[in-house]
């Protein structure tokens, strides 16, 4: 069976890097992506069967983002991750299928995977 596929979308390089690494560890296979730009064309590419989101990224609103995700594949699960919990009240951020606040011990994170992936 093929591995399980997750795309990272984060603007910040060692982010991208811990959750590769860990989340490649857990058997997942993991795509990055730096912002927004293209996103739609990499998901339509890479078919994840999990986005990980950030919000707050250089030219980018995750919020925003999430949107074009919803419009095009709705049924895609979105995990929001951000360093900041005052977007779980934004009314953009109950499109996402979890929300996580950024934290170096993934075990929220992953179990917010397991629960979308089930």
């Amino acid at each position: 069976m093929a591995a399980k596929k997750i795309l990272v979308v984060d603007d910040e390089a060692h982010i991208r890097m811990l959750y590769s690494e860990e989340l490649g560890e857990d058997g997942y296979e993991v795509v990055t992506a730096e912002n927004g730009k293209g996103l739609l064309e990499l998901i339509e590419r890479e078919k994840p069967n999990v986005v990980i989101l950030d919000i707050k990224m250089v030219d980018y609103n995750g919020l925003d983002l999430l949107q074009d995700i919803r419009n095009k594949y709705y049924d895609l699960p979105v995990i929001l991750c951000s360093a900041y919990d005052t977007f779980k009240d934004d009314m953009k951020s109950i499109a996402a299928d979890h929300y996580v606040v950024k934290s170096f011990d993934l075990a929220e994170l992953r179990q917010k995977i397991s629960e979308v992936l089930a």
